[in-house]
């Protein structure tokens, strides 16, 4: 019996050892270790985010958010690409949701939809339809993409130089200054990332509250 009681006792003890060991590496050591390499991009870690000349977050570089001006107010934002689909074709996007249409090139309900698309950016900008780029009628795949292609951006830049009074080279040089080139040198294309701009511009939607 007592040769019982002490092996059932130094297994007790083991476990508290062997408890008290993984508490320590995986309870302690290795979430502090995770949180230290996040540190070394803190920006990064805590979603990219961007804030505006008071210190109030206003976006994320991450995530596409295309703001509207208020009804009666005149257009000053360099917008998105859209995110609607066959409902509304040309609705801003949920930040709270994404997700692909899943329509094929051929599928007459995404025919309609950038038809309606380049019709409302054509209409908005001030010039023909033929000169619309194409990311500015087509959504990306997750539709919360944050930027836009030179082109686009280039396209918008006269009616933001109108509805803010800036000169239409100080617009560009906004835009071009918030410009990134390919990944690595090779992969993508430029994009202009949207929000920013509207930042850089003095557009920050309702701010800190």
């Amino acid at each position: 019996m007592k040769n019982l009681l002490t092996g059932l006792a130094r297994q007790f003890v083991v476990g508290l050892i062997v408890l008290g060991g993984l508490t320590l590496v995986v309870g302690v050591a290795y979430p502090a270790a995770v949180w230290a390499v996040s540190r070394i991009n803190s920006d990064g870690a805590e979603g990219s985010q961007i804030k505006d000349a008071t210190g109030c977050v206003v976006g994320s570089e991450l995530l596409g958010v295309d703001q509207h001006a208020a009804p009666g107010q005149p257009d000053k934002y360099l917008h998105a690409r859209f995110a609607g689909g066959v409902d509304d074709p040309t609705a801003a996007g949920d930040p709270a949701s994404s997700g692909a249409s899943n329509l094929g090139p051929n599928n007459t309900d995404l025919v309609a939809i950038i038809d309606k698309r380049r019709a409302a950016v054509a209409e908005r900008e001030g010039v023909r339809p033929d000169q619309v780029p194409v990311d500015a009628v087509t959504r990306s795949g997750s539709s919360l993409d944050p930027g836009i292609s030179p082109a686009y951006a280039d396209l918008q830049a006269p009616r933001i130089a109108r509805t803010t009074g800036l000169p239409i080279e100080r617009v560009r040089q906004i835009i071009s200054d918030n410009t990134d080139g390919r990944q690595l040198g090779f992969l993508g294309e430029p994009t202009v990332n949207v929000a920013r701009v509207n930042v850089a511009l003095g557009l920050t939607g309702p701010g800190c509250r």
